[in-house]
This record gives C-alpha cells, structure tokens and sequence, in this order.
C-alpha cells in the first residue's frame, strides 16, 4: 500500500516504514504529524476522489531537521560597478511514514 501525500506545495509518494525529507513543519523532534493525502493505492483499489479520501489519513512521525545543500548566486551589470552575491540554504524535516490508512 501507498499513498501521494501533499506537503509544503510538492507532492511524495510514501510507504509505511519509508523516510521522507520535506519542508520543514515547525513541529518538534518526536511528535505525530497527520499529512493530507492526494491518492491511495491498495493493491488493484485507487482511492482518488475527494468522497473517497475523506477517511484516509497518513500518519507520520517528525525523526529530525536537516539542512540542504548550500545555493550561491550573484547578480552583476556590466560597466556599473553593481555587483551583489546571495545565498540560500533550504531547511528539512526528516518524517518516518507510521501509517496508512484508507477510509474503508
């Protein structure tokens, strides 16, 4: 069984057991998060239609934070002497998938 759950405006195909790394939450190391899932999967059963996901949670728990690999950039026009560098380094939570669960 699986689920495509929606988090932070990416979608991820997940499996119980399975880790995850999406946007960080904002929840602390240790607690039970529910994510919102797009579509289930059961062997031949699909779940996709709104009346059907009505019932069917992913559960997860937030296992840690982590960093991304850092971004470097910079901006230049030319004959100006304007110059400018930026960085960026995206923050994750790690989720460990606990379970899954369809409305039937």
């Amino acid at each position: 069984m699986y689920a495509v759950i929606k988090s932070g405006g990416k979608q991820e195909r997940v499996a119980e057991g399975q880790r995850v790394r999406v946007e960080l939450l904002g929840e602390p190391v240790g607690t039970e998060v529910s994510l919102q899932p797009v579509l289930v999967v059961d062997g031949d059963t699909v779940l996709a239609t709104p009346a059907q996901l009505a019932g069917a949670t992913v559960t997860a728990k937030v296992v840690g934070e982590e960093k991304g690999p850092k971004i470097n950039a910079m901006t230049y026009k030319n004959k100006s002497n304007q110059r400018r560098r930026w960085g960026h380094r995206q923050h994750y939570a790690t989720l460990e998938i606990t379970a899954i669960t369809s409305a039937g």
